[in-house]
């Protein structure tokens, strides 16, 4: 027998955390910013993140709400998004604190930063890969914006690379769940697809 959930009568925050709870495991786009001035660099965690486009290579993220993230890329045009490794854990946690926007979460959290080689907001140091990314597009919708970036440059530790192609057991990239609940790659298991001239032959 199945529960039935209406998103009117539930509300909408009982209803989103029904969402994050079953839309799952979602990656985590670790992203920094500049302010417009340059002076504060901002680093927060959005778990609504994936590939939008391959060609142009296109990734996105959604800002609920107006995070400093969202604000940053709009007056800079360029952001950067760094992959959430495990080891990193609590400081990924930490950079989810509400700071002030000119309390960057860099220094607040004590995260060692590195220079990007196409956009100006710096990239995370021990982040395994870094996609640095320009503005293409936003996208508003109800209390969400959709943040759509072209990645102009990605920055690939040579540690996690195996036979040149980053290997997810090295990468350990971390994702959200429900509640407070967090997800690591766990089993991993292997299988191609089956074109349909070979599954037609069986």
């Amino acid at each position: 027998m199945r529960i039935d959930y209406s998103p009117d009568s539930l509300g909408a925050g009982a209803f989103y955390r029904l969402l994050t709870a079953v839309v799952v495991p979602r990656p985590i786009a670790w992203v920094s910013t500049l302010t417009a001035d340059g002076r504060t660099a901002n680093l927060a965690p959005h778990s609504f993140f994936t590939v939008a486009c391959t060609d142009p290579p296109i990734v996105q993220f959604t800002s609920v709400g107006r995070k400093d993230s969202l604000r940053n890329a709009e007056e800079t045009g360029e952001f950067v998004v760094n992959v959430a490794p495990e080891p990193l854990f609590e400081q990924i946690n930490d950079t989810a604190t509400d700071f002030p926007r000119e309390e960057g979460e860099f220094d607040a959290v004590g995260i060692e930063r590195e220079p990007s080689l196409r956009v100006k907001p710096p990239r995370v140091a021990a982040s395994p890969v870094a996609l640095e990314c320009r503005l293409h597009a936003t996208l508003g919708l109800g209390n969400s914006t959709v943040v759509f970036g072209r990645v102009v440059h990605a920055a690939v530790h040579e540690d996690v690379l195996v036979d040149g192609h980053p290997d997810v057991r090295q990468l350990r990239p971390l994702s959200r769940l429900g509640k407070n609940e967090w997800g690591t790659i766990g089993e991993i298991r292997d299988l191609a697809r089956i074109p349909y001239h070979d599954r037609r032959k069986g």
